[in-house]
């Protein structure tokens, strides 16, 4: 049975698995959404394609070759929810546009607090954290510092794939 609350969903990688728990009470349409995308099946077989040192792992937008997955349409961006881009947090990755959120999301690799809600502005918004690594957090650690470069017209690629084998709900 799934927890409405806090939802955990295992993130199975080629480096090892992590766990997250996802906080549905402060992000509710955030968490909605990537619940969405596990059930579809859209994270399996993606990538972590933009990694930088210190900072964070990106994923959950494009199979290996750095071939775009298609989306469901943008989200409603609730990072004035008080959850802050904390080490092992995962958030909702997005253009310029604050309300722009689609499948792809990061995992903070440091405490980035200049990512986290200031103002209703475009500068201001942040990025949505709508859950935390509960279990693994070294996984997400070893992906931080694979070695990366440029590929296909985008900076901070892994050289070697780092592929998100699954992600399934757990609880």
């Amino acid at each position: 049975m799934q927890d409405t609350k806090n939802p955990k969903v295992r993130l199975k990688t080629t480096l090892g698995d992590m766990t997250i728990s996802l906080n549905a009470e402060k992000a509710p349409k955030t968490v909605a959404n990537f619940l969405r995308y596990v059930k579809d099946g859209f994270y399996d077989g993606t990538i972590f394609h933009r990694v930088i040192a210190g900072f964070m792992n990106q994923g959950g937008g494009f199979k290996p070759g750095l071939t775009e997955k298609e989306t469901f349409g943008a989200i409603r961006n609730e990072a004035d929810n008080g959850l802050r881009n904390e080490t092992g947090t995962i958030a909702m990755a997005r253009t310029s546009d604050p309300h722009s959120a689609t499948s792809q999301f990061f995992i903070n690799a440091n405490n980035n607090d200049f990512l986290d809600y200031k103002s209703p502005s475009e500068s201001g918004w942040g990025y949505c954290v709508f859950g935390k690594i509960v279990d693994g957090e070294s996984v997400s650690q070893a992906i931080n510092k694979v070695s990366t470069g440029s590929s296909r017209g985008y900076d901070d690629v892994p050289k070697d794939d780092v592929i998100l084998e699954k992600a399934e709900i757990i609880a």
